[in-house]
């Protein structure tokens, strides 16, 4: 047997074992395997989804999930954001994390969200669904429309 090999094939069994066992490093780290990305959005199209507790934490007690879209500037967009199970709250973000636009109830007297804006930059952009206050979340609908102007 050649003895490089077998020094090989032990640091590959100790590096395995500390990795499975944790050993040297925070347990957490190794569980977050999930990467960040937002799911695609589509205009026009609406969206059943759900909020929980598995989606992003937000530090605030609550839970959030992104969107990703590609918007043009000048386009103007109305963001539909419904919940029967939650107090909703839409906001619009660059893909830096910048807010563009937020809101939390809409015109309707209910906690839904309705948002309205124009998009002065050509980019990829968030739409990001959170409840408010310390609430898991539940079942809800989104839909992103670009609006066309009057003539």
């Amino acid at each position: 047997m050649n003895k490089r090999w077998v020094v090989s094939e032990m640091k590959r069994f100790w590096i395995s074992l500390v990795i499975a066992l944790g050993i040297g490093c925070d347990r957490s780290a190794i569980a977050q395997t999930k990467i960040y990305t937002p799911i695609p959005l589509t205009p026009s199209d609406e969206i059943k989804d759900r909020l929980s507790e598995n989606d992003i934490p937000t530090g605030q007690g609550n839970f959030a999930r992104d969107y990703s879209i590609q918007l043009q500037s000048g386009d103007q967009v109305s963001i539909d954001l419904s919940s029967d199970n939650f107090d909703t709250i839409v906001t619009l973000m660059t893909a830096k994390g910048e807010t563009v636009a937020e809101n939390d109830d809409g015109p309707d007297g209910t906690t839904n969200s309705l948002l309205f804006t124009r998009i002065t930059k050509s980019g990829n952009y968030v739409v990001r669904v959170k409840a408010f206050g310390e609430t898991p979340g539940g079942p809800f609908k989104l839909k992103l429309t670009k609006l066309k102007p009057a003539n």
